[in-house]
């Protein structure tokens, strides 16, 4: 004998499981955008020879041509299923010291997750990770292509790393223990993708200019949601 699936479960199967949104939105800059700031690579000068007399800027506040802001996350703070599990990417990030900057600048990576540290340049760097809810790593990479593996056991937004070789170089990861996070790109927009119906509290954090939340329902169309930083 065949067994019926009651139609009410089915419906809150469907519901639970097969319905979800991508929140898309974009990080503003209010005011007048400051001038990019020059590195000073000259502490060594076999950084200074692989940018052959370019000018490299920092990082730390990019206002885009259409007054928006690169290098934000933007990460959900409340609203996800408390208890909830989610597995880590079995794809490793990658953070790669290339030029004496280290790309990318702000990244998300989800706790357990592999994270693979490349040295592309022909001289020394040592990355420092300072995390305060997992263990610290300071490891040196003196050769072209050496290639290290690690992770963070514990959430932690953000965790700074730095070179204890060339002062200018710090980026920061985002460490999540969900998958619902995003960086904002050379247009200021971002998306984070498949949540779950429901009512969130996101947060979009900057390393000069602090953070900015915003509340969202999330639906099977998704949500939208914009942010604004004001110049300090």
């Amino acid at each position: 004998m065949k067994k019926i699936f009651p139609l009410s479960l089915l419906i809150i199967v469907l519901y639970n499981f097969s319905f979800s949104g991508n929140v898309t939105g974009k990080v503003n800059f209010k005011g007048t955008a400051p001038k990019p700031t020059a590195i000073k690579m000259n502490a060594d000068a076999k950084c200074v020879s692989m940018h052959k007399g370019q000018t490299v800027n920092s990082e730390q506040l990019v206002v885009n041509s259409n007054n928006t802001i690169q290098w934000a996350f933007i990460y959900v703070k409340s609203g996800l299923p408390a208890g909830k599990k989610y597995p880590a990417p079995k794809t490793a990030a990658k953070i790669d010291q290339n030029g004496c900057m280290y790309s990318p600048h702000i990244q998300g990576v989800m706790t357990g997750q592999q994270i693979e540290i490349t040295n592309s340049d022909g001289t020394l760097h040592n990355i420092h990770a300072l995390p305060k809810n997992s263990a610290q790593f300071n490891i040196a990479q003196p050769k072209q292509g050496m290639k290290t593996t690690k992770s963070f056991d514990k959430a932690e937004q953000m965790v700074k790393l730095k070179c204890e070789v060339h002062n200018w170089m710090a980026s920061y990861i985002g460490v999540m223990d969900n998958p619902f996070f995003a960086v904002s790109d050379d247009k200021g927009n971002f998306e984070i993708k498949d949540l779950p119906p429901g009512d969130y509290e996101l947060v979009a954090w900057h390393e000069k200019l602090g953070e900015a939340t915003a509340k969202v329902k999330v639906t099977d169309k998704g949500a939208t949601a914009d942010f604004t930083f004001e110049a300090k």
